[in-house]
């Protein structure tokens, strides 16, 4: 068995050397650690190499983090019982990471393993409830037992999967998709595969710092779902991320007929407390706590006061906006990459 760990990375001199790091830390580490230096105009190169990885520039790459993968598995020789990880160059894993994954791999039906995923640490509001997002995310998984998506932080995928999607797509990763990790999730499906995320499978990965940093991070996100649902059609794959985008537009038309309606019973002096209401909202904030309970006492008396992550609710809100926006104008949309920033784990 061989695990051949995938680093693509544009301009990531300030973090490819702590990606690289956490995988020399590895329980067991991987065979073999390539960096795919996209287009980079910085050191991602020199510091690579430093580290002790091997470095594959691409070649005349459009199509940005697909492609740059693309180009470095069309080079791999491997069998079928081998491995690859693909992980960010911002990205840092815990240490029993990949052998925490290859447990899940004794069952022959699992393709992949994805990360559960958390920030640095936060600084500030905005990257405090990106965290506790994150941490809800990691608590829904661990209740359901569900990937959703195959996090592009970092996941361990079984060469034969990837060859399968191959067979299927006649390509790896979609290149016309700005979330590849979504689109390969759902190629993996597709091809009979199952997935999972156990929460010991943990990354550390960067958070947006500012509110228009966050906007684009999510737009993209939102933009590129849209984009593969409507590639994929209606299937028994697809329905499940339909029905994710269908509650994503009702929440959002129902929030702002809260809003509008608050603000117009308060400009016409009709506004009063009503019980139900005021039960109903005390029924929504516990649920908000109980399901970010494990993060301590300060994300519970944060869920408890609502109003923070109502905000941060907002933001998201007006990305996915924007999104359908871009969706039903026929616009490919943008990747907004984060330079210059270094990542410590916590």
């Amino acid at each position: 068995m061989i695990i051949t760990a995938l680093i693509p990375a544009h301009n990531e001199a300030a973090n490819v050397g702590l990606s690289i790091g956490s995988l020399h830390g590895q329980t067991r580490p991987p065979d073999r650690i390539i960096v795919i230096s996209d287009n980079s105009t910085d050191s991602t190169v020199e510091v690579a190499r430093g580290a002790g990885a091997d470095v594959m520039e691409s070649v005349g790459n459009t199509a940005r983090k697909a492609g740059a993968l693309n180009q470095a598995l069309a080079g791999l020789e491997l069998s079928s019982h081998d491995f690859v990880l693909v992980m960010d160059a911002d990205t840092q894993l815990s240490p029993t990471f990949i052998e925490r994954a290859l447990v899940d791999f004794r069952d022959s039906t699992v393709g992949a393993v994805g990360a559960v995923f958390d920030g640095v640490q936060p600084q500030g509001y905005l990257q405090y409830m990106q965290r506790l997002e994150w941490a809800r995310y990691a608590e829904s998984i661990d209740r359901t037992r569900r990937t959703f998506v195959l996090s592009g932080t970092a996941a361990l995928i079984r060469w034969q999967a990837i060859g399968d999607v191959h067979q299927i797509f006649g390509r790896y990763y979609e290149e016309r998709s700005i979330t590849e990790d979504m689109r390969m999730t759902m190629d993996l499906k597709i091809a009979g595969w199952r997935l999972t995320s156990p929460v010991d499978c943990q990354a550390t990965t960067e958070m947006m710092p500012t509110v228009l940093w966050l906007f684009r991070q999510r737009r993209r996100w939102y933009l590129g779902a849209l984009q593969n649902v409507t590639a994929y059609g209606l299937t028994s794959v697809s329905m499940p991320y339909w029905r994710q985008q269908m509650m994503l537009s009702i929440s959002v038309a129902l929030m702002t007929l809260f809003l509008v309606l608050t603000a117009l019973s308060v400009a016409l002096g009709w506004f009063v407390l009503n019980p139900f209401w005021m039960a109903i909202g005390v029924v929504f904030a516990v649920e908000r706590v109980v399901t970010i309970w494990s993060a301590g006492w300060r994300a519970r008396l944060t869920a408890a006061l609502v109003l923070p992550e109502l905000v941060f609710a907002l933001i998201l809100q007006s990305a996915f906006v924007a999104a359908f926006h871009q969706h039903l104008t026929r616009q490919t949309g943008s990747w907004h990459h984060l330079e210059g920033v270094s990542h410590v784990r916590n």
